[in-house]
């Protein structure tokens, strides 16, 4: 009986260990996920979309030049410039604060917050050249175009790559506690099990010994005993279960869909950029046309396009698309968000991206073709202009459509860390503390009147 009772004891002890260790590790691994890690890559997202939006304001500022037609956009030019500015260096510094503990992140940052610096001098003196020349649109001065070559070379060859460094090291972070958490939890949950069927096992072992011996039907206080062992037992696995699909819609579901919205975005910027810089520098077009249609295949890839046949190739993928929304034919960020919808909403909101981002394709075509015609000022004009179904306009939609996006999965993101923490809270631990205590006790009081009667 003292045997049997001290197992009963050691195993319920021992579930209980098991399960808070298994419990905590789960909601540990949520916050690490939603509350530090994945917020980081986001940020670093968030630096690459500002820089590149900074490029491609820097690039309009040489294109307007001294033409007063373009004064208004000269001058929302150079707000935006400052905005971006500001927001990069708020996104670095919180950036910095997050690999504070990465001696590799903190290179790389370091590498960002140097070449910054630099970056922002060179568009200075680009700006102050150009104001200086008076040079009608489209015709920068040759010491305002190299100066604002040194600073784009700077941005695309130094600083863009360093804060790639420091969003694959974040996202490195998330798929490593992602896979340990799961990990953790799927091994956890065996030893949970085991142990506390192993309590269950012992009590009613217990309780058949006292029934044999005392010939009585049911020990009232071991029973309880049981019921409670058995109740924290299923209890325990329901929240195990909950948080690993808690886990799955956290990172899987709305993670992997923020992380790839925020590379489209960036990379949508960066295509805005390319348009810029081609304008404002013919001898370096073919190369900025090139990085466009390198980027466009980064936001949605089409296999076996070329620049002049991507439209075209890309309307009859979407079209199929649309037709049966189940087949994703294009890869690229578009393609992963398409192919990861989950939350309501979200696949209205991807398709809207998917629509306006063939918009912005074909208002590049014609900026080419207003280009080739030799009609560079009406280029600029549809380039930057934000009247309805000008370029700059339809890329605010698009915009738009990706903010919307990343927000429903977001939202979700926050919602399934939320729903972890509330499950496992201080209330749940000491909800199972007292069962805990409650089953031991009963099993304490379920065998004391007969041990005493061998004292």
């Amino acid at each position: 009986m003292r045997g049997l009772a001290g197992l009963c004891l050691a195993a319920l002890v021992l579930a209980g260990a098991v399960g808070a260790t298994v419990l905590a590790g789960a909601r540990d691994g949520a916050d690490a996920i939603g509350q530090h890690a994945a917020p980081q890559v986001v940020r670093s997202a968030d630096l690459s979309f500002a820089l590149n939006d900074m490029d491609a304001q820097a690039a309009n500022l040489l294109l307007f030049g001294a033409d007063p037609d373009f004064a208004d956009a000269r001058g929302q030019a150079l707000e935006t410039y400052e905005q971006r500015r500001a927001q990069a260096d708020t996104d670095l510094q919180r950036v910095a604060e997050a690999v504070a503990g990465d001696p590799a992140g903190q290179r790389a940052v370091q590498t960002v917050i140097g070449e910054l610096g630099r970056y922002e001098g060179r568009v200075a003196r680009a700006q102050l050249l150009e104001e200086q020349a008076h040079a009608p649109a489209g015709k920068p001065s040759a010491e305002a175009l190299t100066a604002y070559r040194e600073a784009t070379d700077l941005l695309r060859q130094r600083l863009l790559p360093a804060v790639d460094e420091v969003t694959a090291a974040n996202a490195a972070t998330v798929e490593r506690i992602y896979a340990a958490q799961r990990g953790d939890l799927g091994a956890g949950r065996w030893w949970f099990l085991l142990t506390g069927l192993l309590a269950l096992v012992a009590l009613a072992a217990l309780q058949r010994l006292l029934t044999l011996r005392y010939k009585r039907l049911v020990n009232l206080p071991l029973a309880v005993a049981t019921l409670l062992a058995l109740f924290g037992l299923l209890a325990g696995a329901a929240l195990a279960s909950r948080a690993d699909r808690q886990s799955v819609v956290a990172k899987s579901n709305s993670y992997d869909s923020v992380i790839a919205l925020g590379r489209a975005r960036a990379v949508a910027y960066d295509l805005n950029a390319d348009e810029s810089r081609y304008l404002t520098d013919p001898a370096r077009a073919a190369a900025y046309e090139q990085s466009f249609f390198d980027r466009t295949q980064s936001f949605a890839r089409v296999d076996g396009a070329t620049l002049a046949t991507y439209n075209a190739k890309l309307a009859a993928l979407a079209d199929a698309h649309r037709a049966d929304r189940t087949g994703v034919p294009f890869g690229g960020f578009l393609g992963d968000e398409l192919r990861n919808v989950t939350f309501a909403g979200e696949q209205d909101a991807a398709e809207r991206v998917l629509t306006a981002f063939q918009a912005y394709q074909r208002d590049d075509r014609t900026i080419r073709e207003l280009n080739a015609q030799g009609r560079l000022k009406e280029a600029i004009g549809f380039n930057t202009g934000l009247a309805a179904g000008q370029s700059n306009a339809d890329f605010g939609v698009l915009s738009a459509a990706l903010d919307d996006v990343q927000a429903i999965n977001r939202r979700a993101l926050d919602h399934a860390v939320a729903a972890t923490d509330d499950d496992l809270d201080a209330v749940c631990a000491a909800a199972g503390a007292v069962t805990l205590a409650l089953a031991a006790a009963l099993t304490v009081l379920g065998v004391r009147p007969r041990l005493r009667e061998f004292a």
